[in-house]
């Protein structure tokens, strides 16, 4: 059976779940895959700015800035993944 990231035949457990890198894997809480150093860090970003846009659009802040940013990090992390 394959498993793991293009359908790799050893189990996801040690690559990245974004990239597919062999790499030093991280956990990141409330998130069940684990990440190679650059994944994680950008994974974590996202989660911060998704917190920060929801807090301004909340307060009724511009975020546009904050979109922006979001918008191109998951065009980066996209393209990781598209490329493992």
């Amino acid at each position: 059976m394959l498993s793991g990231p293009k359908g790799c035949e050893e189990p996801s457990g040690t690559q990245c779940c974004v990239c597919g890198r062999r790499a030093e894997l991280f956990d990141l809480p409330g998130r069940t895959g684990k990440y190679c150093l650059e994944c994680s860090a950008d994974i974590a970003t996202s989660i911060l700015l998704t917190t920060e846009i929801d807090a301004a659009t909340l307060a009724g802040q511009d975020a546009s800035a904050l979109v922006t940013e979001f918008s191109q990090l998951s065009t980066s992390l996209l393209e990781r993944a598209q490329s493992a």
